[in-house]
């Protein structure tokens, strides 16, 4: 049987339309930023290419070209002009990275606790927040629009990690919006910096207006645009495959599974579920045999299984973190993969049940 590719949360594969740009892109191999007639023709294909992710967006603010997602929180959280850092406590570990001394914001009943929020908020006279749109781990949507508020009624800037939700929802109410163009079907190694106003940030010097050092990714830039492009007309295959894994949850629910965070706002493109009977260790291990590509709740580490720091920010039970995989769907799933997939996990959970 031919492999079923569940693990778009990761990275989704590569659009063929963004194939195409990338090799015409390639064809433009001058640098961008040189005055000469090739340089001049490269720089126009960028620019195009930087309108193109404006518009497929619905964003009227500035767009900084970055190699990725990470680089663009590096460049949010390290360089806003804020005097205080605060990161929920679900975010992805760039965000950590980014910014290891900030105030970490705990949640509550799935949600950024907003009493902390608060008090945080009024210790701080220019704060920045970052929160994340849709968790990686899990689907969990954060209230940003409300939090948005709560934040600029502070004094504060917002920003906004949408690596999961840019091209498949639209963007938050944000002062800077991060967005990586391999989680929609654009090349790796190109993402971008949204942000309202330049005057948000310290400059660095060199390109994209001063604000990024390096060449510009040209071929990068095209297949981020092209992938967006489609992406942003793809509303008719996001509901048809988001009802399809609503009803995988429902059946995997009647088979004994448990749905994390079943009751929270989530996007229906990624679940994460707890087996009973079987650490995901050994489930990844018995999907992957089977044909299929999924990841674990909790990541392994020099042969140990360790908790996963975002399911535990969640409040998840130990032996539940322990038992949980995620499944996440993108432009090239079918409903076919989704009830193959179905048929796949009842039959592994029975297994584990006779085998208990």
């Amino acid at each position: 049987m031919s492999r079923v590719y569940l693990d778009h949360a990761a990275t989704t594969p590569l659009r063929p339309e963004a194939r195409e740009a990338m090799l015409r892109g390639f064809e433009l191999w001058a640098n961008p930023s040189s005055p000469h007639a090739e340089g001049r023709a490269a720089r126009a294909a960028l620019e195009d290419a930087r309108e193109r992710v404006k518009a497929a967006l619905g964003w009227d603010g500035e767009v900084i070209f970055t190699s990725g997602a990470s680089e663009a929180l590096t460049i949010g959280l390290g360089r806003a002009k804020a005097d205080r850092r605060m990161v929920s406590a679900v975010e992805h570990d760039s965000v950590f990275r980014g910014a290891p001394d900030a105030i970490v914001l705990p949640m509550a009943e799935m949600e950024v606790d907003r009493e902390v929020l608060a008090e945080s908020l009024a210790a701080a006279s220019r704060p920045l927040v970052a929160i994340q749109t849709v968790n990686s781990e899990t689907g969990i949507i954060q209230p940003l629009d409300d939090l948005a508020r709560q934040v600029r009624g502070a004094g504060g800037l917002l920003l906004a990690d949408c690596a999961q939700s840019a091209g498949k929802s639209p963007l938050p109410d944000a002062d800077l919006i991060t967005v990586s163009a391999h989680k929609l079907g654009g090349p790796p190694g190109i993402g971008a910096l949204l942000i309202k106003d330049f005057g948000m940030i310290e400059p660095s010097g060199g390109q994209e207006r001063g604000y990024r050092g390096g060449t510009e990714n040209l071929p990068g830039a095209l297949g981020f645009a092209a992938a967006l492009d489609v992406a942003s007309s793809a509303a008719e295959w996001d509901l048809n495959v988001a009802d399809s894994l609503f009803r995988m949850e429902n059946f995997l629910r009647a088979a004994g599974a448990e749905i994390i965070g079943a009751d929270a706002a989530r996007s229906l493109l990624i679940t994460a579920v707890a087996m009973p009977n079987m650490s995901a260790a050994a489930q990844l291990i018995h999907f992957d045999r089977a044909g299929f590509a999924v990841s674990a709740g909790s990541a392994c580490s020099s042969g140990s299984l360790k908790a996963s720091r975002t399911l535990q920010a969640f409040g998840l039970a130990p032996e539940i973190m322990a038992r949980t995989i995620r499944v996440s769907v993108g432009w090239s799933t079918t409903e076919e993969d989704i009830r193959a997939f179905v048929s796949a996990w009842i039959r592994i959970a029975e297994q584990a049940k006779a085998a208990a």
